[in-house]
């Protein structure tokens, strides 16, 4: 079964670009690398740059702990980490109630 999660943070305006690029290159990873990773889409408020929401759709659980484990998310866990502002990354799972994805 999928799992929808989102993980919304906010860091210090000063490593805005350089999170941002830390984004790029991890998704990019994620893209050529975790199959069942069927959704990673990062998203920047528009309103306050500093602020940022992932979305994930895993494939199933398997999918969702070898994402978690990889050295990937270790590597942009080091990007992101020193420039948290009001405390970590806070994850939410969901449950789908309707979407326009194709299949």
């Amino acid at each position: 079964m999928p799992i929808y999660q989102t993980a919304r943070y906010r860091v210090d305006a000063s490593a805005v670009e350089n999170v941002k690029t830390a984004i790029v290159e991890f998704v990019e990873y994620v893209r050529s690398n975790e199959a069942g990773t069927k959704l990673y889409a990062a998203w920047q408020e528009q309103d306050d740059p500093t602020r940022f929401i992932h979305l994930f759709i895993f494939q199933d659980e398997a999918a969702m702990t070898a994402h978690s484990e990889s050295d990937a998310v270790a590597r942009f866990e080091q990007a992101y980490s020193p420039h948290l502002v009001d405390g970590p990354v806070v994850f939410t799972d969901h449950v789908r109630v309707a979407d326009n994805a194709p299949g």
